[in-house]
This record gives C-alpha cells, structure tokens and sequence, in this order.
C-alpha cells in the first residue's frame, strides 16, 4: 500500500496548486460565462464559485472558533442541502468580479490557515471532527471536483496534477461512509484499488490478493468518487460484483447518496 500524502506541508502546496487552476479557467470569463449552466442541475459558474467561497470560510470558522462552527452547524443541522443550496444561491447573486475576488483572497487566507493549524487537533465538521490534514485533503476534493464542472462549462482543460492522489485517497477511505450513507450494510471484504498517476506513477490502497478490485487512471478514479461521471462512462477495470457496486455509489464528499444502486448485470434498486 503507497503511504497518502508525503508531507502536510506538500497537501497545502497542492491546495494552494488546485485553486490556481481553478483561477487561471476563470481568467477572462465574461459576465454571460459566470452565468452558464454546469453539469450540477441548477448551479451556473456563479453558483459553483460561491459554494467554495462559503465552504472555505466554514473551514476558516472551524479552525479559528469552534464554538462559532458548532453554532452554525446547529442552525443547518435540519436540513443540510438547504443550507448548501441557499448559500450558493444567495453568493450567485454577487457581480462576478466581487465573487471572484472575495473567493481569491479567502482560499489564500485558508491555506494560510491550515499550514499553521495544530496538526494533532481535531475539528468540528459536518460529521466526526477532523484533523487538519483530512481538512485540506477535503478542500482539495472539493476545488477539484466543483473545477470540474466550471472547466466544463466553459469547455477549458484541467491540468491533472499528483492532487489525483488526494482525491483517491479519499475515496478510498470513504467507502464504509458510502453504503452507510446509502442505508446499506458496508461488507467486511476489502477492494484493492491500483492507479496511475499523472507521471505514470502507480498509487494503490488496500489489500492487492483481494477478490474484488479496481484499476484505472487517478483521472478516471477521482472523477467517479466525486461523481463526476457514472462508472459506465469510464475506462476503469473493475473486477467483482462488490467492487462494481460500490463503484457505482462511490461518494467521497458529504450529502445525500444516489437514489439508485446497480449491479453488474443491470438490474437496479432504489434506496429508501
């Protein structure tokens, strides 16, 4: 098994990395761009760029006042899409060039946050308090998989850089979070995981004698993790029913699951 993340210092370079992309898709996109529609039903760019810029200051709340966190996470605690749908809705309103820069200047102020964050602490969260580097890991995800979306509404190429490994890490360690998220009974089984990086590199997870298994590039793994795109519309080789499975719900963010789960040999079920 390849060890996550070499160094706390190198995950923030990398945060700091994936939203100097995520700025450099956005360099000169027009009023009529912020505006355009992107693969989340709903959400235009402006929508995508107000959601980063709301989670990264509650990941700044959390880090600066844990009592400020609590009390906000009490507030949306009955119903946690609303909160994430109202924030993006009410930022989507803001002139571009405001967003924009108010989005800039906080993730700057948050990386700067994290690099001196106490590194044995643990967080408040949406969930199980986390550690400061499951933080950054987390923002990493996020700038990555909502990127996605933005580069592609606005038909613009994402560099991939070793971040791909982030992402599948934790899509890796979420997958008990994932059945228990769907009302499923997660299996005791293990999936090896064997990827290739941006360089040709090779980054795995779990056991490599296990019965199920899946392989592929650390493009193709983030983007199903983050459910960037469904497992049929990629070029990963999955072996076993349980790894197609879970395949097929994976999830390595917080929020409500896929209301389908399909087996191998196409039949499907909704989850209650």
């Amino acid at each position: 098994m390849t060890e996550h993340a070499e160094s706390y210092e190198g995950a923030v370079a990398r945060l700091r990395a994936e939203g100097q992309q995520l700025e450099s898709v956005l360099q000169n996109a027009t009023w009529d761009d912020w505006h355009r529609a992107t693969p989340a039903a709903g959400w235009t760019i402006s929508h995508q760029i107000a959601h980063l810029a709301w989670t990264d200051r509650l990941t700044l709340c959390t880090l600066r006042s844990a009592d400020a966190f609590q009390a906000y996470a009490a507030t949306a605690a009955d119903d946690p899409l609303a909160a994430v749908n109202e924030a993006a809705e009410v930022g989507s309103r803001r002139a571009p060039q405001e967003l924009f820069s108010d989005w800039a200047a906080g993730r700057r102020v948050l990386a700067d946050a994290l690099e001196s964050a106490d590194r044995e602490n643990r967080y408040p969260w949406f969930g199980p308090p986390m550690k400061a580097r499951s933080l950054i890991t987390a923002r990493i995800m996020e700038t990555w998989a909502h990127g996605q979306d933005v580069a592609q509404a606005l038909d613009r190429k994402w560099e991939p850089s070793t971040a791909l490994k982030d992402i599948a890490h934790l899509g890796y360690a979420t997958r008990t979070f994932t059945y228990i998220n769907n009302g499923l009974t997660a299996p005791t089984s293990d999936v090896h995981v064997r990827l290739e990086g941006p360089a040709g590199e090779t980054w795995s997870w779990g056991d490599a004698h296990a019965e199920n298994q899946i392989a592929g590039t650390a493009w193709e793994f983030a983007l199903l993790v983050t459910q960037r795109a469904e497992v049929e519309d990629l070029h990963l080789q999955i072996t076993g029913e349980e790894a197609y499975r879970w395949a097929t719900i994976a999830q390595a963010f917080a929020g409500p699951p896929k209301s389908v789960v399909r087996s191998r040999n196409g039949e499907t079920y909704t989850i209650d």
